[in-house]
Formats: structure tokens, sequence, C-alpha cells
């Protein structure tokens, strides 16, 4: 959807009257457009859930469980980014709402400044997948990758691709020419999958440079820019 005046619209569905009296006033004082719901069923509905920007959704609600809830959103095709609120925060839980779709999970009690800043996060990576190129073929210099099969041409022939990688590559070709802060790149692509170290990202950026620059020992494509993160050139 197109974001007017307000940072974006945040649907809030969460049953504690503290919890939601407490995000509600924080989000809407930052410039957040927030509709406040207390029972699940709220977000049962396909084209009402597609008017948000954002939906903070507690997995222990009285009429439904979160995660649940979040598995009958994505199965109804909703693609609208979900960031799961909850007391649980077991290594399971988040795994399972990950793997049904979560955009991200914070924990209570949490801090009403981060959960702004994770919010503000995935709007705009919502908003620069919307904005990158709709077309298969992501372009990288003379080499491409196709992004539905993940499929890669590269200087070492056809290579497979991660999901991960894919979304990586994406997210470069979404800020080209600015420099990304590490911390910027794992809050946009690796979300609530906090155990992910910035070393990890380096990881990354050695395998893209031999796929992808004709000289790894001389990046022009993935260029480090040091103490900060890394900047890409198509």
């Amino acid at each position: 959807m197109t974001v007017g005046e307000a940072q974006g619209r945040v649907l809030l569905i969460e049953d504690e009257e503290l919890i939601g009296t407490l995000v509600e006033l924080n989000l809407a004082q930052e410039g957040f457009d927030v509709e406040w719901h207390k029972l699940g069923e709220a977000a049962r509905n396909k084209s009402f859930v597609e008017e948000f920007d954002v939906v903070l959704l507690d997995i222990m609600l009285p009429d439904a469980d979160g995660v649940d809830l979040l598995r009958e959103l994505r199965s109804m095709g909703v693609r609208t980014p979900v960031l799961m609120l909850t007391a649980k925060g077991d290594t399971d839980t988040k795994i399972r709402a990950l793997d049904l779709g979560a955009d991200d999970y914070l924990t209570k009690p949490f801090d009403v400044h981060e959960l702004s800043a994770r919010v503000r996060a995935i709007i705009r990576r919502a908003q620069g997948e919307r904005h990158t190129a709709s077309a298969e073929r992501l372009p990288i210099g003379p080499y491409s990758v196709n992004l539905q099969t993940r499929m890669a041409e590269t200087r070492e022939g056809e290579v497979q691709l991660s999901e991960k990688e894919t979304d990586l590559l994406e997210f470069f070709a979404r800020h080209e020419g600015k420099t990304m802060p590490r911390a910027d790149i794992l809050e946009e692509v690796w979300g609530m999958e906090v155990y992910v170290s910035q070393r990890t990202i380096d990881n990354f950026i050695v395998r893209f440079r031999r796929l992808f620059e004709d000289d790894p020992e001389n990046p022009h494509r993935f260029i480090t820019v040091r103490g900060v993160g890394y900047r890409y050139e198509r």
C-alpha cells in the first residue's frame, strides 16, 4: 500500500490492556497510524489485513494461538509483514514462527523504542521489495540471478543460491550505491534471527565476490567500507 503522511499503518492485535495502550501511544507519537484490536478474529479478513503496512501479532490471544493465526494468514496469501509479540522466548517458538512466515519477533517485556525501530525496518524492507524490479532476473554486471528459481549465472558457471543469499543480493540491489552498515544489513535481511553474527555477512560477501567479481581480490561490485559495512555497485 502507499504510505501517506503517516510513517505507515499498523495493525496491533494484543489483548493485554497495558501493553496495547503503551504500544499504541508510542507508535502514534512516532507518526504511525495504529489500529488496535484485542482478538485474533480481526486478522481473519484478508482484505482488511492487507490495508496495513505491518501487523503486530501477540502469540497468546483469548480466541486464537497467534502462530496458528499467522499460518492462516500466509495460507490465504496475505503477504503483509508480521512482527510477533510474545512472552515466549524459547527457540522452538521462534523457529516455528519463522518457518510460518513471521518477519520479526519481540519478546515481552520489550523496549518501545526498539519496537518502533523494528517496525520502521520492516516497513522499509517491504517497500524496498515492492520497488525492486518485478522481473525474475536480477542483473549483477554481466552476470544475473533468477529470483524465482535462485539459479545464478556466475563466473563459475550456473550456481544454485540459498534463499538467504538471494535475499541479501536483493537487499544490495535496493540500496545500490549506498554504504550500508553491517547492523542495518542484519536487521533488514535476517530480522529476528538474532543469533546471526556480523561475521556471517562477511562470509556471504566473500562468496559473492568469488561468484560475481571479475577479480575477487580487487572487487568493484561488493565494496568494503572499512569500519562501517559494504557498498554495492552493479
